[in-house]
């Protein structure tokens, strides 16, 4: 069975979205709702998580409009609706940067993995070695009708046999768009480009390969046109509630993000993912399991229960998610996740309910606290994404292969 991958005691990212996780999260004062299209506000958050030494930062995206319902866009007009482009975002904020992780989400469905296998390694490129991607499906019809290439059917029931079956292709056409996307990015050797000036050659053109992947939902014949990655393998991720995008997770990701309760729920998890990835033939292979918590971050641990009511208020519901929320103090928040780190996750991807509160929470009270404790970094001790996660640079497919035959 995979262990987990040695590296810091404790992994951090931080999930950015719009204002922040709550949907009332725009009417804070520190929110900057006016700014939220805007370059700087993008990097100013993301220079906020650099400064707490955090891991990674992940990008939300989707094909639609965010909404209430989980499948279909609402009417609503007092919530952050629109977004910029996750993968365009992490680019511009990659040259201001130094050393934190960039991972833009990207939704598999219905997109193609050339044009987004080019994307990432041009990312990786422009942040030197630290980029990623959040691969994410989507089973809204209304994302259907956007490409008018297919059509999916509504689901009534989740646990319908139909409903079941649509869920796991999907997530299996997915895992094929993230094996196109690997074998793309390996598909220059990392010596292809000769650049010679005096015998007029660029490139070996043996060192580029064609994929040729045939599968059920593509067929691609390869190579790139951009040379492999810096970091070989660009940081893959995942979230992951149930057994089928666990699957996906164990099948092909680096790391997946998952939504324990409570440790007896978090030990469960993480058997079931270790055990798919020995399913999978990946047994020996790193896996990184991260949490995934909504926080609330105050130094009182009623003005976080106060402000989450009162951000429930301005929204006229409860705020309910996914995730397990927390509200309380950093220091109550090191106890959960070095608890929580016990059932064999590595890491923590946290959610801030309002972007411009707890996110320097984390970064100023949280990470502090967690360096009290020796359960954290206090400088960056790798240059790519993969080096922080204790990851190492994979060497080309295609390469070995080629050695491989003619030894």
């Amino acid at each position: 069975m995979s262990s987990t991958p040695s590296s810091s005691p404790l992994h951090l990212a931080v999930a950015l979205d719009g204002t922040g996780w709550h949907p009332a999260s725009w009417r804070e004062p520190v929110a900057r709702p006016r700014e939220l299209f805007t370059a700087g506000y993008w990097a100013d958050l993301v220079a906020e998580a650099e400064r707490g030494l955090l891991d990674f930062v992940t990008i939300e995206d989707g094909l639609g409009p965010q909404s209430s319902h989980f499948l279909d866009p609402d009417d609503r007009t007092d919530q952050v609706r629109g977004r910029l482009d996750a993968v365009l975002i992490a680019s511009r904020i990659a040259p201001l940067t130094r050393h934190i992780g960039l991972v833009p989400t990207v939704v598999a469905t219905h997109t193609e993995p050339f044009h987004l296998s080019k994307a990432i390694a041009t990312l990786d490129y422009v942040s030197t070695g630290r980029a990623g991607l959040r691969v994410q499906i989507t089973a809204r019809p209304t994302d259907a009708a956007h490409f008018g290439r297919r059509t999916i059917p509504r689901i009534e029931a989740y646990d319908a046999p139909d409903t079941q079956e649509l869920v796991t292709d999907l997530f299996d056409e997915a895992a094929d768009y993230v094996e196109v996307v690997r074998r793309l990015w390996d598909s220059w050797e990392d010596d292809a480009e000769i650049r010679d000036v005096a015998t007029g050659r660029f490139i070996d053109r043996d060192k580029l390969h064609y994929i040729d992947f045939e599968g059920r939902h593509f067929s691609v014949k390869g190579p790139s046109v951009t040379p492999r990655p810096p970091q070989g393998q660009p940081l893959v991720t995942a979230l992951a509630h149930d057994t089928i995008p666990y699957r996906l997770v164990a099948r092909a990701a680096d790391v997946g993000y998952v939504t324990p309760q409570d440790t007896a729920h978090a030990r469960a998890i993480v058997a079931e993912i270790r055990a798919e990835q020995e399913a999978a033939g990946r047994a020996a292979e790193p896996l990184h399991i991260f949490g995934d918590l909504v926080v609330f971050l105050d130094d009182d641990p009623a003005e976080a229960a106060a402000r989450r009511d009162r951000l429930d208020a301005l929204a006229g519901e409860e705020y309910t998610g996914d995730a397990r929320i927390f509200a309380g103090t950093p220091a109550q928040l090191a106890d959960l996740l070095q608890e929580l780190q016990a059932t064999g996750l590595s890491g923590f991807r946290l959610r801030p309910a309002v972007a411009g509160h707890d996110l320097p929470a984390i970064t100023r009270g949280l990470v502090p606290e967690l360096q009290r404790r020796d359960a954290f970094r206090r400088t960056y001790e790798a240059d790519t994404l993969r080096g922080l996660l204790g990851l190492t640079r994979p060497a080309n497919r295609y390469a070995a292969a080629t050695a491989s035959a003619t030894a």
